[in-house]
């Protein structure tokens, strides 16, 4: 049977997409390449013909995984003004559902706790990955200054990522869902109060 010219390539983005899901449900240690096939319906030992190796695979993943955040983040922003596209930003990364939908979710998130155990392809996309998410927020931010839009977009980058690892850590409900609530607000005021500066 002759397949069309894209089918490798479309075989292996869905083994890409499965794998970024697992990734983040279960971090790199445990993702399992069969269990990756078998989920797009491959057998193991067609692996081979798309990756020369489980850590192409696992750089392969995050590089999606990032790739999908990104792509929910210009969702998310439309084309509103940029300080309301940051804000719905805000709404939507530390939220309760962004909490509880780890294998759908920011791979910064779900993988910063592994990332340090780990060498070669997936270390250097995840690098890039949260380059470029600080990227996105440091161009929605006001003024000319591009050092410090980096640096303050990193920080809120971390801020909300470690609001949302934090809310994930904890066992009492009421407490997880205050840890974002208090944390959405204190970074909305944030981006609220350099908006406001540059006004003046």
């Amino acid at each position: 049977m002759r397949y069309p010219e894209d089918h490798k390539q479309e075989t292996r983005a869905r083994v890409v997409k499965a794998a970024a899901r697992s990734l983040r449900r279960q971090g790199p240690d445990k993702l399992a390449v069969a269990g990756v096939m078998a989920e797009v319906g491959l057998t193991h030992g067609g692996f081979y013909a798309h990756f020369a190796s489980k850590e192409a695979l696992l750089g392969a993943a995050v590089e999606e995984a990032f790739r999908q955040g990104r792509k929910r983040f210009a969702l998310t922003a439309g084309d509103q003004d940029a300080r309301t596209a940051l804000e719905a930003y805000v709404d939507m990364y530390v939220s309760a559902s962004h909490r509880d939908g780890r294998e759908l979710g920011c791979p910064i998130t779900a993988l910063a706790g592994d990332m340090a155990r780990q060498a070669g392809p997936a270390r250097e996309a995840f690098d890039t990955g949260i380059k470029s998410l600080i990227g996105g927020i440091a161009s929605r931010l006001p003024g000319e200054d591009e050092a410090a839009n980096t640096a303050l977009a990193g920080s809120l980058m971390a801020e909300m990522a470690g609001a949302v690892s934090l809310a994930r850590a904890v066992a009492d409900p009421t407490l997880s869902d205050s840890l974002l609530e208090q944390s959405r607000a204190a970074i909305k005021a944030r981006i609220a109060a350099v908006f406001e500066s540059s006004d003046q």
